[in-house]
């Protein structure tokens, strides 16, 4: 089944279409692949990043929206990623950056592709364990900067994973997030031996 991807709002594409054509902020973004792109690049598969701040005991998450995220592509691949976040302004460009999760998140999609329900992918990051998944939300006609994860909607870890969860597999919300937040839960110290 496609996927349904949401679209990105008017200013935030525009935020990036300027970035893409200044020298200077190319230049400036420290990403070798962007810099020895030839031909024209284009951003596409605009994802709404949302932030897992806080995670409960049940399991419940808390999650707010960061910005929109755009693959950045020349030629037959994608080479960076485009960043944008909201201001008290409107939508801005916020940077340019390579890596790993460029390439994962379009297996990830990829991957998501080939299942049999339609999805509405977005992008789920969990700062307190440096982890980035790919959020397949299962209402195609949501708002996708708004909502947070349903119980049957999937979470696809990107890689690199934190240790001990499998990148690319995917997980039911109801089933990873309590793994996660296992994971954030600080341990008690016991006392010391009498």
């Amino acid at each position: 089944m496609p996927l349904h991807v949401p679209p990105a709002p008017a200013p935030a594409l525009r935020t990036v279409l300027t970035a893409l054509g200044s020298p200077t902020a190319v230049r400036e973004a420290r990403t070798p692949s962007l810099l020895r792109s030839q031909g024209p690049t284009t951003p596409e598969l605009p994802l709404p990043v949302h932030v897992l701040d806080e995670l409960s005991p049940a399991g419940a998450a808390a999650t707010r929206l960061a910005g929109w995220r755009f693959l950045i592509r020349c030629g037959e691949r994608s080479v960076a990623a485009a960043d944008t976040m909201l201001t008290p302004d409107g939508w801005a460009f916020s940077h340019f950056f390579e890596g790993p999760y460029i390439a994962s998140t379009e297996r990830a999609l990829r991957q998501a592709e080939t299942m049999s329900q339609p999805y509405q992918p977005r992008l789920l990051s969990v700062p307190s364990l440096y982890m980035l998944t790919l959020w397949l939300h299962g209402d195609c006609t949501a708002d996708g900067a708004a909502g947070h994860p349903a119980a049957t909607d999937l979470l696809v870890p990107l890689a690199p994973a934190p240790p001990g969860i499998a990148a690319h597999r995917p997980h039911r919300v109801a089933e990873l997030l309590p793994v996660l937040t296992h994971r954030v839960t600080p341990v008690p110290l016991l006392g010391s031996p009498a």
